[in-house]
């Protein structure tokens, strides 16, 4: 019998893709809080969480089977000045999902918290530490770049709270802040100056409104929730942030609807969460009058990134096969 000369065809879903379960999840611990506040049922929030454990699933299994069995296709990923950044939110997801299930099966977390904060730290001390080296180019200085050292340490702070360790939430708190004030500066200045970002790439740029709410989201965590003034700063940060987003979502949106747009969600859940809490311990103030406003404004833009996402898969568009040689084995990291 002939063989065939096509080529061999896999599913290659990028790291980037677990941007759906940032903001899934995200809006789930968003509804999870509300209930405690307002007198809604619980179903919302566990589906929500339900859903994002889902996702995380069949993603993570997709990534690992890629890595074992077709490694170059991820060597490729965490090589990449622009796709490398992304890679990180596995082990940033991982801790996530070890939030969303501490009310119902508390080792189970303990367990997902621990592999996530070994491969968030290990892999932030290989992908950015190796940035130093001098050979990063200038016009892959995006706000991807926040994601390894910036989102995955808040993400780990609120992991942290949720557990139960203020003080070690405290530390990983810290590593964020101070990664990400170092990073703006040359990412705001690269957006500004050096050239425009490809029209591919753009709505990557999403991120950039996250790390003051997540912040935000991750000092409410491990102070016990109190809304204070550092708080309140992170805050109105992250207003000023979303207010820059909708002044450029027609330059955005100068590309069709694709899985990249996820990357708004995160720090639009973080809106949704964030304004709940400081709007409940203010009853009477501007966050009060905030609070509900914001929480239906990030409802609305995160299902219709859920609608769109929906019509993506099915028409075909979001779960695409490559053409990829025969598997490789005992490829190692440069």
């Amino acid at each position: 019998m002939q063989k065939s000369s096509e080529p061999r065809q896999i599913l290659n879903l990028p790291a980037g893709y677990f941007g759906m379960v940032l903001g899934i999840l995200g809006m789930g611990f968003a509804w999870r809080y509300a209930a405690t506040i307002w007198p809604l049922s619980p179903r919302i929030s566990d589906g929500l969480i339900a859903s994002g454990i889902a996702i995380w699933l069949l993603l993570s299994l997709s990534f690992l089977w890629r890595l074992v069995r077709y490694t170059s296709t991820v060597l490729e990923e965490i090589r990449h000045p622009l796709k490398s950044s992304f890679v990180s939110l596995f082990p940033a997801t991982t801790m996530l999902v070890a939030i969303g299930v501490v009310p119902w099966l508390r080792p189970l977390a303990l367990g997902l918290f621990a592999v996530g904060v070994v491969a968030q730290l290990g892999y932030a001390a290989w992908q950015s530490a190796g940035l130093w080296r001098g050979t990063h180019p200038t016009e892959a200085t995006t706000p991807g770049l926040y994601l390894p050292t910036v989102a995955c340490n808040f993400i780990s702070a609120m992991a942290c709270g949720a557990l139960g360790w203020p003080a070690a939430g405290s530390l990983f708190l810290g590593a964020g802040v101070f990664s990400w004030l170092s990073l703006e500066p040359a990412i705001l200045q690269r957006l500004r100056s050096a050239g425009e970002v490809p029209p591919a790439a753009r709505s990557s740029l999403g991120i950039q409104m996250a790390p003051a709410l997540v912040a935000c989201s991750a000092w409410l965590s491990v102070n016990g929730g109190k809304g204070d003034i550092f708080a309140h700063m992170l805050f109105g940060y992250g207003l000023l942030q979303l207010l820059f987003m909708v002044r450029l979502m027609p330059w955005y949106l100068t590309q069709p609807f694709n899985a990249s747009l996820w990357s708004f969600s995160f720090g639009l859940s973080a809106l949704a969460t964030t304004a709940l809490h400081l709007g409940h311990e203010q009853p009477d103030g501007v966050f009060h009058w905030l609070a509900i406003p914001l929480f239906i404004f990030s409802n609305l833009i995160i299902g219709l990134l859920m609608v769109q996402t929906l019509i993506l898969l099915c028409q075909g568009k979001l779960l695409l096969r490559e053409p990829h040689p025969a598997p490789c084995y005992n490829k190692e990291l440069s």
